[in-house]
């Protein structure tokens, strides 16, 4: 029975709860981390760890897609990003960085917008793309819901493998000024597997998965830098929105008769801990971005945004940062370790020991561990 109060006469909500307020029992059996697998399969394309990154400038360029790709884990290029509208991208991200310390968050997502402004170059995204591809790494792209028709073309010549169609909010048929985007037809019009979201509920989840989706992301990237719950009024307590969209799995898992579709988690983790928590309630793999951002090789510089920062009339993503101890430590010492202290570091060498510590060996099993709410 759902868990429902009455905020007023007539009015009635749902409770639901974010990850810090779960947490993981343990059972009467535990194992050797050495013996746990982190490793999780979308589509035809293995990965070690269940990473998939936000795409993000601030975290994923040619360069860290390969580096992400290498350690295991699916590295998302933003099709809409600078990347596909600079020729010195890099240099664009410099300024962004100094924009922060010569007028605060404010001119550095001023000076976003008027960057994102300029035209995107298919030349310029092919040439990045490329970089991934010959890498030998899975290579993987996002559009918006608005430019999915207009860009996919050019980022299936460019060899991507992995599509992600993600807004801040979606569902199964986007309604603009123009034709809309069903996606159903869409995906079924393609030869690789889609990845789209972000949805928050049990029946948006199911719309996409029906739309022959390969994954559903799980909520909006909420982080230190986003600001859709103040400007929009809308939150996604994570541990419910996972725990129905992993029901909306299951039920369409039986009413397909064995279509498994992949929910990834994206938002409302500040941790390693909450990792867990979100695989525990059924997701199969998490979204991170700002936990990269610290990193040495981060293309940030330390700072972290959302490609809502760009808006060109409603930004919901500032910049935040420096976050961590940016030069500290690298890619594979945020995912791997070790960790030396309180930092945000070895993020799934303590999912591993999550999983050995409550006596699961994979991540499926995992995700029928107990959980309780705190009080």
């Amino acid at each position: 029975m759902r868990d429902v109060v009455e905020i007023g006469m007539g009015r009635e909500a749902r409770r639901s709860y974010d990850l810090s307020q779960v947490e993981i029992v343990p059972s009467r059996r535990t194992r050797s981390s050495q013996e746990v697998s982190t490793s999780w399969q979308l589509d035809a394309y293995p990965f070690g760890i269940p990473l998939v990154t936000h795409p993000t400038d601030a975290v994923v360029s040619p360069a860290t897609a390969v580096r992400i790709g290498r350690l295991g884990g699916l590295a998302v290029l933003n099709a809409e990003g600078l990347w596909a509208r600079h020729a010195d991208p890099d240099r664009e991200l410099g300024r962004v960085v100094d924009a922060v310390a010569d007028g605060g968050p404010a001119e550095a997502v001023r000076l976003l917008q008027e960057l994102h402004a300029a035209p995107i170059q298919s030349s310029l995204l092919a040439e990045a793309l490329g970089t991934v591809r010959e890498a030998g790494v899975t290579v993987a792209a996002r559009v918006s819901p608005q430019r999915a028709r207009e860009l996919t073309p050019a980022l299936l010549a460019a060899g991507v493998e992995v599509l992600v169609v993600q807004g801040t909010i979606i569902s199964a048929e986007h309604v603009s000024g123009g034709e809309p985007l069903n996606l159903k037809e869409f995906i079924s019009s393609l030869d690789v597997p889609v990845v789209a979201g972000g949805v928050g509920d049990y029946r948006t989840a199911m719309h996409l998965m029906r739309t022959g989706a390969a994954g559903v992301i799980v909520g909006y990237g909420e982080s230190a830098a986003t600001t859709t719950d103040e400007v929009l009024g809308i939150g996604v307590p994570m541990a419910t929105a996972v725990v129905d969209a992993a029901a909306a799995r299951r039920d369409y898992l039986d009413e397909t008769g064995g279509r498994y579709v992949h929910v990834i988690a994206d938002g409302g983790m500040a941790g390693s801990g909450d990792m867990a928590k979100a695989i525990a309630c059924g997701a199969d793999a998490v979204m991170l971005g700002e936990q990269l951002a610290a990193a040495s090789d981060a293309p940030g510089r330390g700072y972290y945004w959302t490609s809502a920062a760009a808006h060109p009339s409603l930004p919901r993503s500032g910049v935040a940062g420096p976050l961590g101890a940016p030069g500290k430590c690298d890619l594979e010492q945020v995912l791997f370790g070790p960790a030396t202290g309180g930092d945000r570091v070895n993020l799934f060498g303590a999912l591993r020991r999550a999983l050995a510590k409550t006596g699961y060996s994979d991540l499926k099993e995992f995700q029928r561990v107990g959980l309780t709410v705190r009080a």
